[in-house]
């Protein structure tokens, strides 16, 4: 099914997801929840998906390099912009500075090389903002499984970012 087709169908909870992410960003972020879905949706729009999970699964995809390449692009439009952060995933539900998302991205594609489902799942709630059940039933796991991951992503995570 192409992403032109699906869209109607999922636009409403793309924009809710981007919605609630955005929520949690930077204050004076010059994207908006609309803006997100509609430049996910451009980079999404020759592509053909077998289901709905298939879709939101590139959606998310496609937020993380719209939100990770806006931040880098800011952060190297600033003096010192080729600092490292540290990003502590505690607070992952707050404003993350450019720096942070930069730097978790990096983190985020060493973790995928080991544990790409986990990676997935990081994804998938971090730049979707998709809670542990829904994003569970995107990955076809249970909710107990998708919080083991995500506590061990988290831990893995910080501690790949305090090394770096």
């Amino acid at each position: 099914m192409k992403s032109g087709e699906l869209l109607p169908q999922v636009y409403d909870e793309l924009r809710k997801l981007a919605a609630a992410k955005m929520r949690h960003e930077a204050d004076g972020h010059t994207l908006d929840a609309t803006a997100l879905v509609n430049e996910a949706w451009l980079k999404l729009n020759a592509e053909s998906f077998g289901s709905k999970t298939e879709f939101i699964r590139a959606a998310a995809v496609a937020m993380r390099r719209i939100l990770v390449d806006h931040a880098r692009a800011r952060k190297a439009a600033k003096r010192g912009g080729d600092r490292k952060a540290d990003c502590e995933l505690d607070r992952l539900a707050q404003p993350v500075r450019d720096a942070e998302l930069a730097d978790l991205d990096e983190a985020l594609t060493r973790l995928a090389d080991s544990q790409p489902r986990v990676a997935e799942l990081v994804q998938l709630r971090y730049f979707a903002g998709l809670t542990i059940p829904e994003a569970a039933s995107i990955l076809e796991v249970s909710p107990r499984t998708a919080d083991s991951w995500w506590a061990y992503a988290r831990g893995w995570l910080a501690e790949d970012l305090r090394k770096s």
